[in-house]
């Protein structure tokens, strides 16, 4: 008997993302905090994974160009988040291939984001490479411009 159910992947609002982006990525701060530039833009999605009917993971997705990037059709990942407890089990991948099939339809050469340091390995997993070079970004920490090409 498989006690792990499948997990669930569909659009949500920026709003809905501020559960889980709130105790993963800005614990002991407001929570509009959460609230990041670009999450109510035209061609933003936000996708949330559900897991037992609960909120797990999300990701946000923005048409965004990054200057070291040549490719003209690209798309930032923000606020990617998995629930401390729901961590390690594979859900961030999923959500993250999940986005990529819908960024492929509307064809995105590349994605691109800003990482933490301490998930720079979970994105090389995935295929990312490091461009350019760290930077910090204030009360948050060292941070990485990674990229995966979508189109071969």
């Amino acid at each position: 008997m498989n006690t792990n159910p499948t997990p669930i992947i569909k659009k949500i609002s920026a709003r809905e993302t501020h559960a889980v982006r709130h105790p993963v990525l800005r614990a002991g701060k407001p929570l509009n905090s959460c609230v990041f530039e670009g999450d109510d833009y035209e061609n933003t999605f936000h996708l949330g994974l559900y897991v037992n009917q609960k909120l797990a993971a999300v990701a946000s997705f923005l048409k965004n160009n990054h200057p070291l990037i040549p490719e003209k059709h690209q798309y930032q990942l923000r606020g990617m988040a998995v629930l401390h407890e729901f961590q390690k089990k594979g859900l961030g991948k999923e959500i993250l291939n999940h986005a990529e099939t819908i960024l492929k339809q509307k064809n995105t050469d590349v994605i691109w984001c800003n990482t933490r340091e301490g998930a720079v390995n979970f994105y090389r997993n995935c295929n990312f490479n490091i461009i350019g070079e760290p930077f910090v970004i204030k009360d948050i920490g060292l941070h990485f411009i990674m990229s995966k090409y979508l189109k071969v």
